[in-house]
């Protein structure tokens, strides 16, 4: 049970890249995910299981930790429910939330899986970053591009890109 002493962190995932000549395994993946175009997002969790499942895809997407601000701005800008209707407080009324503030903290601080709430599409459509990518997107983070973990700086591209 020593796992269990790692506190549960929100983790924003964006598809970067198609996935024209990539693996079956990393096409699943990414379909497991809800990721199925370029510059749609989601939010998870960082359990081992979807860890494992941002290995495989990593060539593909970049991820780190979301602030509270982003997810805030996410729901508010890009949240949608079943139809393509904006979220909005009376949804998170409906659902036990004062207001979509409320269901962003216990979004942030993983009270709740925002691929679970009912009626709502799992995923973010977003636009592509303003001012574009800074650097390839063939490449790893560290190495210069734009794929892989990118931790805290995820905010920044996320703002770009709502």
């Amino acid at each position: 049970m020593s796992g269990k002493s790692e506190e549960r962190k929100c983790i924003a995932v964006v598809r970067v890249r198609g996935t024209i000549s990539a693996p079956l395994q990393v096409r699943e993946t990414l379909r497991m995910l809800n990721l199925k175009r370029n510059n749609h997002a989601i939010l998870i969790d960082n359990r081992p299981s979807f860890l494992g499942m941002l290995k495989t895809a990593q060539n593909f997407v970049t991820w780190g930790e979301v602030s509270k601000e982003t997810i805030i701005t996410m729901l508010k800008e890009r949240g949608r429910l079943a139809g393509n209707k904006k979220l909005t407080d009376e949804y998170a009324q409906k659902i036990g939330y004062k207001s979509v503030e409320e269901l962003a903290d216990a979004i942030f601080n993983c009270k709740i899986e925002y691929w679970n709430l009912p009626e709502i599409q799992p995923y973010f459509k977003l636009h592509p970053p303003s001012k574009g990518f800074k650097g390839k997107i063939k490449k790893s983070y560290s190495a210069g591009g734009e794929l892989g973990y990118r931790g805290e700086q995820i905010n920044a591209l996320l703002e770009r890109m709502i």
